[in-house]
């Protein structure tokens, strides 16, 4: 149910952007940018299960915290990229766009390093 609500909200949110935007062009903008703090506002209960059910995953398992954590930090920035990245591409900034995704792709492979060489010194120590 929650889905059909975000994809009404964001329907709506698209078609009225759409009729602003041929008489008051500046105020697109600022529907886009409510419709996806709304959404993301519904979406901070599916947040909190997912934090709950990586809790329950790490105490049943025993699993590096900062893995986890490291692992949390790159999907928050996925998406907090993703959504910026969409707002400057809906107001007619690709470049700069392109320049967000570029630097959360950078700061999310320098936030993986740890995690691969802590995996490639277990190989190290599995073949020898």
């Amino acid at each position: 149910m929650d889905v059909i609500q975000v994809a009404v909200l964001g329907t709506a949110g698209m078609l009225l952007g759409i009729v602003l935007k041929e008489s008051r062009p500046e105020y697109a903008a600022y529907i886009s940018l409510g419709c996806g703090i709304c959404i993301l506002i519904a979406a901070s209960s599916k947040i909190a299960y997912l934090l709950e059910s990586i809790r329950t995953v790490q105490d049943s398992i025993s699993v590096d915290v900062s893995y986890l954590s490291i692992l949390l930090k790159m999907i928050g920035m996925t998406y907090v990229g993703h959504f910026s990245s969409s707002l400057c591409k809906d107001a007619g900034y690709s470049a700069l766009a392109m320049q967000i995704e570029t630097f959360c792709k950078l700061s999310m492979m320098t936030m993986a390093m740890p995690v691969f060489l802590s995996l490639l010194d277990v190989i190290q120590e599995f073949l020898q």
